[in-house]
């Protein structure tokens, strides 16, 4: 099933997910991969990161994919052409996410 989006992606299903273009579900396939060989463990679709700020809930960040690495280090992938790495909210977002859990997003 495909549909045209706000940045013309075209949404994909792949097992049953509706991904947000192309390029997410060739990534989760990816990950499925890695996935099986053992290379990560945990993987996670739509992650949801509270962003606390003294105690306020400011907003919620949702990533793509999280999942651990060999090393058993959390990683959080978001997905993104040039465009929407460009976007105020994201970019905004991905400094909360910075602030609040001392990593960064992974952009694929």
């Amino acid at each position: 099933m495909m549909s045209y989006a706000k940045y013309r992606n075209v949404k994909v299903s792949v097992d049953g997910i509706t991904f947000h273009s192309k390029k997410e579900a060739n990534r989760y396939a990816e990950l499925k991969l890695l996935l099986r060989a053992g290379e990560i463990t945990d993987l996670e679709l739509q992650k949801r990161y509270p962003m606390m700020v003294n105690g306020v809930k400011v907003c919620e960040y949702w990533s793509d994919f999280a999942y651990k690495d060999r090393g058993g280090q959390e990683v959080t992938e978001d997905t993104k052409s040039p465009v929407t790495r460009k976007e105020p909210t994201y970019r905004l977002k991905n400094k909360l996410f910075r602030a609040c859990y001392g990593r960064e997003i992974r952009e694929v």
